[in-house]
């Protein structure tokens, strides 16, 4: 019998992470419009509920409820990682905490933090000079 895990599980975290993509876009764009204004009101919803989302069905994962593997990874990482990457950050950093991690989960919140905010200004300014924006 052919062992097909190493195909199933990236081809459900690929399709799940399609359908998170999307429903990004549509509930991002749905609460931007609603809310008007220059505030990422979209962005901003799609992470707590993603983070809301990915705290619920952690617990939901971790219980007594069996799971398969490649379901609990396509929802995890697929579906709500398409959705939203800052719930994958929020739910590493609360394990952190979690696992009495205290100092790490720092860290972790203020390189992420520093780090990304920090490339994305240095890849904003190194594609106005090559682009010449």
């Amino acid at each position: 019998m052919v062992d097909l895990s190493c195909v199933v599980k990236p081809t459900l975290i690929v399709l799940a992470g399609g359908l998170g993509s999307i429903l990004r876009y549509v509930l991002a764009g749905w609460v931007q419009r609603a809310g008007g204004g220059a505030f990422p009101i979209g962005t901003l919803s799609v992470n707590v509920v993603g983070c809301l989302a990915i705290g619920v069905l952690g617990a939901y994962f971790s219980g007594p409820h069996l799971v398969r593997e490649e379901y609990r990874l396509a929802v995890l990482i697929g579906l709500l990682g398409g959705f939203t990457t800052f719930s994958s950050f929020a739910w590493e950093t609360l394990a952190l905490v979690n696992d009495g991690q205290h100092a790490r989960a720092i860290v972790n919140i203020a390189l992420s933090n520093v780090l990304g905010l920090s490339a994305a200004w240095l890849g904003y300014r190194l594609g106005e000079r090559a682009f010449g924006v």
